[in-house]
Parts: C-alpha cells; structure tokens; sequence
C-alpha cells in the first residue's frame, strides 16, 4: 500500500523566490543533516534548505559570468560542499565561508560532467570522457590527465553506490540512437561496457540499485513503459561488448489512460513513482505524480498538478521533491509492504453506512490479511476450529472498526452532553494503530457541528484534545478556523505552540485579533503567562544590578530618551520598572505568535495588510523584548515558551520589510524609530568595539594553555 500525504512549498522558483533560484533549478542533493538538501539553479547559485522549516541555512554564489556546471554535492566524510563551475574549475568550501572567490580553488584538466557524494566512500568525480576519480586521489594532482572512456559518445545518466567497501559508478551513454551501459568499480579500476537491447522506442530515464550482487537497472523508455535489466556485479567474462537484454517490469496505463511520463524514482521494492502527463482519449494532458505498485501492475495513488512541472522528480528520506508551477513542493509519502488487497482496494459491506471516512481501512484490511499468513497451524490439529475462531476475531475487529463511523453517524442529532460524553468514551478506548485517524475524524465532527449550529461550542473537549493528543493543523484544519469565529485567545495560544504545520494565513489572523482586541477584554481572558512571567520575575530580582553595569552594550536609561513620555496609560511596568506597551495577556499571545513556525515568501504579502496601529504596536513590543534580550548576558529570556533573540529580530526585520514606507511617514512611529535606531547603533558599537580585541583575547587564551598555572597566580597583560 502507498499513499501520497500531506504537502507544502520548500522555495519559491521565479525572480521573487528570494532564494537565488530565479533561472530555475538543476539539480536537489541531500544535504549534511537528513532534513537538509542542496539546491542548485542553473546559473550562479547553490542554496541549503532545512526542509522541516521550509528556511534557507545558507546560500553561495560564484562571480557574474561564472556557470555552476553540475550539481553541488556535499562531502559527509568532511562536511565541506564541492562545487564545478564554467566545467573545469572545482571549488570547495565550509558552512561558515561567504564569499566563493576566496575558498579553495583547482582548475581541472577535463570537463566535469558530475560529482556524485557517497556517505561512507567520499566524493567521486565523473568526467564527460568517462574517467572516474575520488576527489582525494584528484586534488593530489589537480592536473592529471584524465582518460577518454566513452570516444563520441555523450554521457546521459549517472549514479554511484557503495558495495560493502567498495565504491561503484554506473552511467548511460548514448550515441546515434545506440545506448551503453558502463559499470566502473573505482578502488580496483574495473570497468565493464555492455550495449542496451535494441528496440522502436528509446530510453528517457533511468535509476538504479544494487541488490544480491547484481546491479538493477530500471529504465522508462518512450513507448510508456519501465523495463528492468539485470547487470551482474561479479563479471568474469573478457568480451568487450555484452548486449543486455531487459524485461517489461511495469506498462504506464490504467482504464484507457496512458502515462507519458518524464522521470520515476524507486521506493521500494514493490513500488515506483511516476512523475509526467497523464493522457486519455479526447482528453487534455493532466500532469500528476503517480505512484505505481510493480509486483501487482496498479496505480496506487495520483496527484495532479495543474501548475504543470520541469519534468523533474527527486525522492529523498520519504519526501518527493519537484517544481510545481514557479515554487519548489515537497509531497510526502508512505509505503507499506504490497499486498493483493493493498493493490485492488478495499471492499467494504454494502449494508453498512459510509464511513470511509472515519476509519483507518489500510489498517484493517491489512491486519486481516495478514493475519491467516503469520501463522501455520498442522492439518491434525482442528482446522474448523482454528478457522472459526479467525473468523470470530476478524468479526470482531471489523465491528470494533466500523463502531467509531458508525457512533459519530449516530450522534450526528445527539444533545451536547450525550455527544460529549460519547466522544470522551470513544478516545479513551480507541486502538493505537487507527488512533490518529479516529482522532481527526473526532475533531472533524466537533468542528462540523459547531459550523452547523453556531450555539455549539464544546471548549472542554478541544482544550483536553489539543493539550493531551499529538494532533496538527493538517490533522483538524477547521479547529483554528473555529476557534478564531469565537475569539477562543487560550485555544489558539495552544494552537500555535503546538501545530508544526499552520498556514501563514492562519498565523497572521490570530496576530491581527490579538492586536485588535482591547485590554479590557484580554484582562478576562485565561491564556498562559508563563513566558510573560518568568522573565519579568528575573528582571525583578536583578533590579539593583541593572543601572550600575552596561551589559551587551547597552544602558536602558541612557538610550531610553523621550520614548518613555510617549507610551500611552496602556503600558505595563515589569519588575524593574520598565514599560511593557502591552498587557501580560496580549504580551503571552504574541509570544506564541513569534514562537510558530512561518516562510518569510508566504507570511511577507499578509503581513502587509496589517493595519499600521497595530505595527507600531507590535513593533514596540518587540523592541522592548529585544531590549530585555540584550540585558542579559546570554540575550536569552528565561522561563518556558519564551521568544528568542533570534525570533525577535527576525519578526522585527519582516514588520520593517513590509512597512517601512508606512512607518517613515507614521508621526506615531517617529520616536520607535529614533529609538530603534539608538538601539541599533549602540549594538553595533559594542561589537565593533569587541572585534578590536578579539586578536588579544585570542592570543591570550592560546598564552593560558601553554603555562601550567598553579594554584595561585597574578599575571598583568598589556593590550595593545
């Protein structure tokens, strides 16, 4: 069984994607952490994205007039990046470098047509002539003349893997209608050459794995169709040329429609995807990503994507990667051991009600199933028996299944409390396997009812669901939705603290109701304020400290200036005295605010419409929080669920992005911005004056490991 789930964009791809991959991508390559991948556009610019937050790391660029020419790779044994750009000039860098032009630089004596990176067998450099080096043995002798392998042919397809200890390379050559199949063996510089069977239709796409000493070479071919072709690891013969024969492995058709397909990954053993144009007569071409089952010949799952695509498809750590229209979209997916079942679908009882939805079918047709095949009982022993009690418990599981669609259909017209009372039963005793789905089918119920009967609203049962379930946005997409049309501030506090997965639409709603609602209001509302508390606590007990240190470089009291005469009778005294512009309740709501997760492209265009009161509200908040931060030595607010300086900065460069002009003209602004500025230039002074000494305390920490210190010593040092 395989599924499509959940998606989301990683990038935009156009001029305004803000990740340098305007002129469209090349290549994706897994990056030094399993959640990170490499970008790589077909002009100046490689980018490393963490794919969980949707967020560029770090991004690098060569010279105007300079072509990166195959994809950047990262180097796991070193953790560096290894980059050919204009064909032959190889670079090398860290995390930690910027500028490309003072990293490691070697102009090779050969074009480069790709550098495939292994986990445990280092990089290894493939040229368009054929020749293949490790990147050690190449950056020995950058120089080295390197062999003409392949003549006139024109290299179309490469990917390596590791054989226990032993590094291989496999790539696909073409020439004049004609396909080869070179299999290199790098250590003991084996290499073998085979020719492609013959035939009408031409090969479009490849991939390949090794499995039992054999190499399997799966290829989409034009005719619509994948073959397989067995390729042994272990060859003893000396024939120069051996033509390999394939097999028909899968036909890209389903109920008259005909897959014209572009490029397919392999996920398993039983299952491939499919990534192209899905074809019937009299119809327009539907581009979709399809998934297909090979043991049983079955489309598993399609999605279509109306945005059309670049033909591209990469698959890594159970994620499918490919441009949709001008962003970058990540699908994720799942697989589970094939099955006839699996493969034709479920049926279910005709006399029983629909409730597809609310059950977990891939569950329970599986653990049927499987089941019968798990154990094996002796013809002696009471087959009848045996059967009937399999057939018992089957019945009883498919009862017990069918109860929780069944239940939620019943108590569709039930009074509140028996719905309730109900429900709280159902969660209590639902089976681990189907609890996420029960789950979500429990909450799209709640949600459904409070839609259709605006009276009903259960916020027991929701704050119990969200604080004691693993739930996400995804899982119960209109609980937000809802609890926004009732202005539920604890509900969504908890939302947002808690759902990975909340769309930026979302997160700038919940910011402008926070923002609208009066003190009044808040003041009776019961929301957590341990990220509020906590810090204002600290700051109590430091009070005496306070005024007599400049600590990070800054003194409260001497950049405070006019702003503290301007603050309106709204404001909050902390601890020390300081004035919050907003109340304890709205402070702890926008908190949960700066904690969630966002995209820079998405939250940007919402974040625009903000009413421009409530920037400056918001923004004066956040100066005053990054005021706390830069208090502090460690510029961290204590306590649980509190921003970080990062967030902070991050917020208050997104506020300044989207309304600068605004606030430049605002009269209301004039002395946030004086003070913003203040804040600023008194940052930058301290660390500039910091950076001067930076040589000394180096030097004096190297001078402290050289000397044996004894137990008592003084020692006076001059900087200079």
């Amino acid at each position: 069984m395989a599924a499509l789930c959940e998606s989301f964009t990683l990038c935009g791809l156009g001029p305004s994607g803000g990740v340098g991959l305007g002129s469209g991508l090349l290549a994706l390559e897994p990056g030094p952490d399993p959640d990170h991948v490499l970008l790589t556009d077909h002009g100046r610019t490689a980018t490393l994205f963490k794919v969980s937050d949707q967020k560029p790391l770090g991004c690098w660029s060569v010279k105007h007039g300079q072509i990166i020419t195959c994809p950047v790779v990262c180097n796991f044994e070193t953790h560096e990046y290894v980059a050919v750009h204009d064909d032959k000039v190889l670079r090398i860098w860290k995390n930690q470098d910027i500028n490309l032009d003072k990293v490691f630089k070697a102009t090779l004596s050969a074009h480069v047509y790709r550098i495939h990176s292994l986990p445990s067998g280092g990089p290894l450099v493939l040229f368009r002539g054929g020749g293949v080096r490790t990147l050690d043995v190449l950056l020995e002798a950058p120089q080295q003349e390197i062999e003409n392998i392949v003549s006139d042919e024109v290299i179309k397809w490469s990917q390596a893997f590791m054989e226990g200890q032993q590094p291989v390379l496999i790539f696909a050559t073409e020439k004049d209608g004609d396909f080869f199949v070179y299999v290199q063996k790098v250590k003991i510089n084996s290499l073998h050459r085979y020719k492609l069977e013959q035939q009408d239709s031409k090969p479009m796409s490849f991939t390949a794995y090794i499995k039992n000493n054999f190499i399997t070479l799966l290829c989409l071919y034009s005719n619509d169709a994948v073959y397989k072709v067995l390729i042994p690891l272990q060859q003893n013969t000396e024939e120069e040329e051996q033509i390999l024969s394939k097999s028909l492995l899968l036909n890209l058709s389903v109920s008259g429609s005909v897959l014209k397909g572009t490029s397919f990954v392999v996920l398993d053993k039983d299952h491939i995807a499919v990534l192209g144009s899905l074809a019937a007569s009299g119809e327009e071409h539907k581009e979709c990503l399809t998934i297909w089952n090979t043991k049983f010949q079955t489309l598993q799952t399609s999605k279509e994507l109306p945005l059309g695509t670049s033909g591209q498809l990469w698959c890594y750590e159970e994620k499918f990667f490919f441009t949709h229209g001008k962003v970058l979209t990540v699908i994720m997916y799942k697989c589970e051991t094939a099955s006839l079942a699996a493969a034709v679908g479920k049926l279910k009882d005709s006399r029983a009600p629909d409730v597809s939805s609310f059950v977990n079918w891939d569950t329970l047709g599986d653990g049927e199933l499987a089941a019968p095949s798990k154990q094996s009982v002796p013809l002696n022993s009471g087959p009848q028996v045996t059967l009937r009690s399999r057939k018992n418990a089957a019945a009883k599981a498919q009862q017990a299944t069918l109860s929780v669609g069944q239940l939620l259909l019943n108590l569709k017209d039930a009074s509140t409390t028996v719905f309730e009372d109900e429900l709280r039963k159902l969660m209590s005793k639902a089976p681990m396997p189907d609890i996420q789905a029960i789950i979500g089918c429990v909450m799209t119920a709640i949600t459904d009812r409070c839609k259709a009967k605006p009276n009903y609203y259960p916020r027991s049962i929701l704050l119990e669901m969200v604080e004691k379930r693993d739930l996400s946005y995804s899982l119960c997409p209109d609980l937000m939705a809802v609890a926004l049309e009732k202005k539920d501030l604890q509900l969504l506090q908890i939302c947002l603290q808690r759902f990975p997965d909340i769309p930026e639409e979302i997160t700038y709603t919940c910011l402008t109701l926070f923002l609208s609602l009066s003190e009044a209001y808040l003041q009776s509302t019961d929301v957590n304020l341990e990220s509020v508390i906590c810090y204002v606590d600290v700051e109590f007990n430091n009070k005496e400290v306070k005024n007599e240190i400049v600590e990070n470089g800054f003194n409260a009291e001497l950049e405070k200036g006019s702003r503290a005469a301007e603050i309106s009778k709204t404001t909050h005294a902390s601890g020390d005295g300081e004035l919050c512009p907003v109340g304890p309740q709205r402070a702890a709501l926008l908190n949960a605010v700066l904690r969630s997760a966002y995209s820079e492209t998405f939250l940007l265009p919402h974040l625009k419409n903000l009413p421009a009161q409530q920037v400056v509200l918001f923004l004066s908040y956040l100066h005053y929080l990054h005021v706390k931060c830069s208090e502090r030595i460690n510029t961290t607010l204590p306590g649980t669920c509190s921003p970080t300086v990062n967030q902070i900065m991050d917020w208050m460069c997104l506020l300044l992005d989207a309304h600068f002009t605004v606030m430049v003209m605002l009269p209301e602004a004039k002395g946030l911005l004086s003070d913003l500025h203040k804040f600023v230039r008194a940052q930058v002074r301290f660390y500039s004056e910091l950076s001067k000494i930076e040589g000394s305390l180096q030097e004096l920490q190297r001078l402290n490991h050289q000397k044996d210190i004894q137990a008592y010593s003084i020692e006076v040092l001059e900087l200079i």
